[in-house]
């Protein structure tokens, strides 16, 4: 018998995670962080219902905090791997895993020194930079298409999810006694046409699709007339002297505006213009996104070959130092500030906002999901006040949404991703969405496709 779990991501976005239990072996598919909501600590600290030493292996869909920020947790209760994962994940697992692991420990220092003070007992963070080293030890890289034995009885096959780089659906085969049952993990499915990287790619036949739905009621906006916005707000910016604020992820936002931005410049739709990419993270990733040229699509091996590179441009500058960053608060004129985290929840984009939210020419442009509860929702919302570091600040920036530059499929793209293994009649679970979005996309598959989808809750376990 095959048991299926659902320990993360069910009926949320965020915190993915999922294991398979055959009898004989026992793999787990991400170990995500919760983000966003006010009970993300308390979900982070709440393990699934398995014994971390009789955990035989971990499949990494792709490096987003949301989907591996939680494996040196699993390591410190006793896992000892191996992580099966593309190589380009592992190196974005390891940018991401240390910058984390130096946030948990940050917070806990500053949480606690307001706990001493009530003479409350102190709280020990999630995990700290030595507990990353474990993790690393452990990964194991897989090609796309490679066929990989991860545990007794249990062969993978990495597809491109075309996400973020080196993210990959998870075409899982189980030799069960005399039967042969498939799972499809689809990951985060990308969006077909985006830059650098190549389009999403979907898995062979399967017996069963566990299958992400962040967007599943809605499409997004044309990626042309996404563009044709930011290009807009760009040049209105350069025409007043206003600074534009830009959150964003920093592994595939990020690359993704420093890419459009310099196919502007590069395209003569724009004067030269100074962007500053400030965040430590976002400079490592795009590093390692220029490094993995194996990866890019057509037109950034076009750039390439035109003796350019896809993510530079004259006046982009990568900043890294925290003094650097401040002294951005007090420069003026037209710029760019590309900062994270994306959702607004922390790091270097809080303090841009703090300085320049209240000022009525600075643009503030959304270009990702944000999480109820976090202050870019608030900005989505149309707050009129929000609270930075404890202060009010009132908004009188210009909030921009623009949506087409999702690095998640909207419905038309989870269904064109779906299609070719409807045929075969899936058992559907929809997860990595909230439950508007999940209904939405299941009531249209069973119209379309005439597969009825399940909505698993966390803790649910389905025999396969």
């Amino acid at each position: 018998m095959i048991k299926l779990g659902f320990y993360g991501a069910a009926g949320e976005v965020t915190g993915s995670c999922y294991v398979v239990d055959t009898g004989r072996a026992r793999v787990m598919v991400d170990l995500g962080m919760h983000q966003g909501e006010r009970e993300a600590d308390e979900h982070n600290r709440r393990v699934p219902p398995i014994d971390p030493t009789k955990l035989n292996a971990v499949v990494l869909t792709h490096a987003h905090l949301d989907h591996c920020g939680r494996l040196p947790m699993l390591t410190k209760a006793g896992f000892r791997g191996p992580i099966f994962c593309t190589s380009a994940t592992s190196d974005l697992a390891e940018v991401i895993l240390r910058d984390s692991a130096e946030i948990q420990c940050a917070d806990a220092d500053r949480y606690n020194a307001k706990l001493r003070r009530q003479g409350e007992p102190a709280q020990e963070p999630l995990y700290c930079p030595p507990d990353v080293n474990p993790v690393l030890g452990i990964t194991r890289r897989v090609n796309y298409g490679e066929a990989t034995q991860v545990a007794e009885g249990i062969q993978i096959r990495f597809f491109d999810a075309g996400h973020i780089l080196g993210s990959g659906s998870v075409h899982m085969t189980i030799n069960d006694g005399p039967r042969t049952v498939s799972i499809v993990f689809s990951g985060d499915v990308g969006v077909s046409g985006s830059p650098i990287l190549r389009d999403p790619s979907t898995p062979s036949a399967a017996d069963v699709v566990v299958m992400e739905s962040t967007y599943g009621d809605r499409d997004h906006r044309s990626l042309e007339e996404t563009r044709a916005e930011l290009l807009s707000i760009l040049r209105d910016a350069q025409a007043s002297g206003a600074k534009v604020i830009i959150p964003a992820f920093a592994i595939g936002r990020t690359q993704d505006l420093v890419y459009h931005m310099g196919e502007f410049i590069r395209t003569g739709q724009i004067a030269r213009l100074n962007v500053f990419v400030d965040s430590p993270m976002a400079v490592e990733a795009t590093g390692l996104y220029a490094r993995h040229t194996e990866l890019h699509d057509d037109r950034a091996r076009e750039i390439a070959l035109g003796k350019q590179t896809p993510l530079s441009f004259p006046g982009l500058t990568y900043v890294r130092s925290a003094q650097e960053s401040r002294r951005l608060n007090d420069a003026r004129g037209c710029m760019v500030i590309i900062s994270a985290s994306g959702m607004c929840t922390g790091g270097r984009i809080v303090h841009h906002l703090y300085h320049n939210l209240a000022r009525p020419e600075t643009h503030v442009v959304i270009v990702g999901y944000q999480g109820h509860g976090t202050l870019g929702r608030r900005l989505v919302d149309r707050h009129e006040t929000v609270r930075i570091f404890g202060d009010p600040i009132t908004v009188r920036a210009k909030v921009h949404t623009l949506g087409g530059f999702s690095a998640h499929a909207g419905q038309s793209g989870l269904l064109k991703w779906f299609e070719p293994l409807a045929a075969r009649k899936p058992r559907v679970f929809l997860t990595h969405g909230e439950d508007p979005q999940r209904q939405a996309l299941s009531t249209l598959m069973r119209s379309r496709f005439g597969v009825s989808a399940v909505l698993p809750m966390y803790g649910d376990v389905a025999e396969v």
